[in-house]
């Protein structure tokens, strides 16, 4: 896909791997919806991603807890652009590792519909105004925990497992149609996810974020006879 001039909608934008994935693809010329739910970050990030090269850049805050919040948004950002070629759900949440017991109610809600539902739910508002485009991509960010089981992480590996599952099932729907599905799966990355959860990790010997970003530019980049289904990406 060539990436300049496209439309991608990017979620969890404000910092960490979403907000290099915004200026990666702001330096290819991109046309960006920025998604998050803190309205002064994502303003540092629009204005990042026009100082990088975006056609245009604009930023939602909302809680993605909030279904009417989601659907609201959703139908403003298509007011907004007159195309979408790119979708990458990328917002995530973490809850510190432990039995499951451990994990209040509402941490246990809401990192469901963080990681999940509301990943699915954007996607399906998205998904006809991809197919219109002669291509177009869906990339989700799941996460390590989707692929390999992991002691402490059972509410979160269980959305990272559910997003693989939908992942995959929805590249098999739309094998017919221009839009191109993908997952990526990445090991500890170095962000404040864990710290925003009351955790202590050694998040110097992770990825990079900004690395990250450079596997998404790469797979979204590639010429139109070559798609990359699956990337893992591991220390």
């Amino acid at each position: 896909m060539q990436l300049k001039g496209k439309t991608a909608i990017v979620t969890g934008g404000s910092d960490g791997i979403g907000r290099q994935i915004v200026l990666k693809l702001a330096t290819e010329g991109c046309r960006l919806a920025i998604l998050g739910r803190n309205a002064e970050r994502l303003d540092c990030v629009v204005a990042e991603a026009i100082a990088a090269g975006a056609k245009e850049a604009r930023a939602y805050a909302f809680d993605l807890t909030d279904s009417a919040a989601l659907d609201a948004t959703a139908t403003t950002i298509l007011a907004d652009f007159d195309a979408v070629d790119i979708l990458i759900n990328n917002a995530g949440i973490w809850h510190k590792a432990g039995p499951l017991d451990s994990i209040s109610p509402d941490l246990l809600v809401a990192t469901v519909q963080i990681n999940l539902t509301a990943l699915m739910q954007l996607t399906r508002h998205m998904l006809p105004h991809l197919r219109e485009r002669n291509e177009a991509a869906i990339l989700n960010i799941a996460s390590k925990s989707g692929v390999t089981a992991q002691a402490g992480q059972s509410v979160y590996s269980a959305t990272k497992y559910g997003v693989r599952g939908f992942t995959d099932v929805l590249k098999e729907d739309e094998a017919e149609t221009g839009v191109r599905v993908a997952g990526l799966y990445q090991s500890g990355t170095n962000t404040q996810m864990f710290a925003k959860a009351g955790e202590e990790v050694p998040n110097q010997i992770f990825t990079e974020p900004e690395d990250l970003a450079d596997v998404v530019v790469f797979m979204l980049s590639r010429p139109p006879k070559i798609w990359l289904h699956e990337v893992r990406v591991e220390l």
